[in-house]
């Protein structure tokens, strides 16, 4: 094989793989790739396949959900003063609890919760009054009372929840269910992530793709912002017309086709070569999506004219734009964090959520779209049972037990599932970890969460690693 490069491109513009694939090593590396994209290890080629990396996929079996929303309470929200109530806490109030309740601080003595709770829909739950408005569909919901991750910290614990590892670079679930089943609307990202504000703690971390190609990051919006030039930076082009523009585009494209060509597949590069094509396709169909105003006055007065009730109605309209995965955060840094003056920040933080988070499950229902939507609700852990101190008006990380609830998408609502032990610090009694919460959400979309993987550094990987177990208890 002739080692001389064509007379448009000089030697020193090789790289050394390309000198190498021109080389003796040609052939042999030819076979490599061979095995390489039979084993998964090279994503095949948008390109090369003629459709958009975002393309519909089939599931591995038939799925109840098509799209998720996940609520992230950020900061950790108490679950004795939500939707796990413990009478034993009124009982000793101010006394000392065991030993055994490990906290990451030091800590007082046991704290009742201010909030008063009461029985909800046929079913009967118990939800506190700071969520009265969303317990009206608590028939529709299925409450897990025994959660539990790895460690008391935000950060591995945000990572924990979003990507199922709390140290090392991994996907994110929104990223790994776009990878896995695609977009409906190749006009939008198939993953975004609502959050107003900037970032929250970990920032893009949240919603990245890691290893995954870069396609399937999510896409963040700032929604303190309610005019859409400034929610999405850059949707108009002011100075050419949009078929100026894809004059302009389609040369771009052709030279980064023409570099591609000339290299191995590079996720990288193909999902540059996407993102162009997508922000482009945005320029009216996003203008579309997040402008509210083009709803029914009735519809936006049941929302409310709150940041949430904003957020939750962009949401509906993402979905029925059949974006994919929509994760709606509280705000930036950690507002559930309640170490002090917990009674006057969750009361406030629930008021902001409580009837907009009523209306969105409403409306999902009048729209026919809550079978086939799983809802989550939650943060990264819960909270003591005991005040910290030295304020004693608060509560410190939880880890060991905590709460949240699903609903929609194949859920059997109505129910509660597990138990903390009686002043809620712990999961006693059907513990569900973080990774059985994950394996159970993409056995609802339909994806078997032991096959859903993609080779990375000579191993496969997946978001539940080597753990995590689907509960058919959960199940419609």
């Amino acid at each position: 094989m002739s080692m001389h490069p064509p007379s448009s491109q000089s030697a020193e513009q090789f790289t050394r793989r390309e000198l190498l694939a021109r080389s003796g090593l040609g052939m042999g590396l030819l076979g490599l790739t061979g095995v390489m994209a039979g084993d998964g290890i090279l994503a095949q080629s948008a390109q090369a396949a003629g459709a958009s990396a975002l393309a519909l996929k089939p599931s591995h079996f038939a799925g109840k959900a098509r799209r998720v929303v996940h609520l992230f309470m950020n900061g950790g929200p108490s679950q004795v003063d939500t939707f796990d109530p413990k009478p034993a806490l009124d009982k000793h109030h101010g006394q000392p609890l065991p030993s055994s309740l490990r906290t990451e601080r030091k800590t007082g003595a046991a704290m009742r919760s201010p909030f008063k709770f009461a029985r909800y829909g046929q079913s009967g739950i118990e939800v506190s009054e700071l969520f009265a408005k969303t317990a009206a569909h608590i028939d529709d919901m299925l409450v897990v009372r025994s959660m539990h991750a790895d460690v008391p910290n935000h950060e591995p614990s945000l990572l924990l929840m979003n990507c199922g590892d709390g140290r090392l670079p991994r996907p994110s679930v929104g990223s790994w269910i776009t990878y896995g089943l695609g977009s409906e609307n190749q006009n939008l990202p198939g993953f975004i992530a609502l959050c107003p504000g900037g970032y929250p703690v970990v920032a893009t971390q949240n919603w990245r793709s890691a290893f995954l190609p870069g396609v399937y990051q999510g896409t963040h919006i700032d929604t303190k912002h309610t005019e859409i030039d400034k929610l999405i930076e850059n949707i108009r082009n002011d100075q050419l017309s949009l078929e100026a523009q894809r004059r302009q585009l389609d040369l771009v494209q052709r030279m980064n086709q023409k570099h591609a060509a000339e290299r191995s597949a590079d996720p990288r590069l193909e999902s540059r070569i996407e993102s162009f094509e997508l922000a482009y396709r945005m320029q009216s169909e996003a203008s579309d999506a997040f402008d509210i105003t083009r709803e029914p006055q009735h519809i936006r007065d049941q929302y409310g004219d709150g940041l949430q009730g904003r957020q939750l109605l962009i949401t509906r309209r993402l979905l029925e734009r059949g974006v994919r995965f929509v994760q709606v955060w509280s705000g930036a840094g950690q507002p559930w964090d309640n170490h002090d003056n917990l009674e006057a920040e969750h009361r406030k933080l629930a008021g902001e959520w409580d009837g907009p988070i009523a209306a969105f499950l409403a409306d999902l229902k009048q729209h026919g779209m809550l079978d086939s939507t799983l809802v989550l609700w939650g943060g990264e852990f819960g909270r003591t049972p005991v005040a910290e101190l030295p304020n004693l008006s608060g509560r410190d990380h939880n880890h060991y037990g905590f709460t949240m609830w699903l609903a929609g998408g194949g859920i059997r609502g109505g129910q509660t599932h597990g138990a903390t032990d009686d002043f809620g610090f712990a999961a006693i009694e059907d513990k569900v970890h973080v990774h059985d919460l994950h394996a159970t959400m993409l056995h609802l979309l339909g994806l078997d969460h032991t096959r859903l993987t993609y080779r990375y550094a000579g191993r496969d990987f997946r978001l539940t690693d080597v753990h995590g177990r689907v509960i058919p208890e959960w199940l419609a």
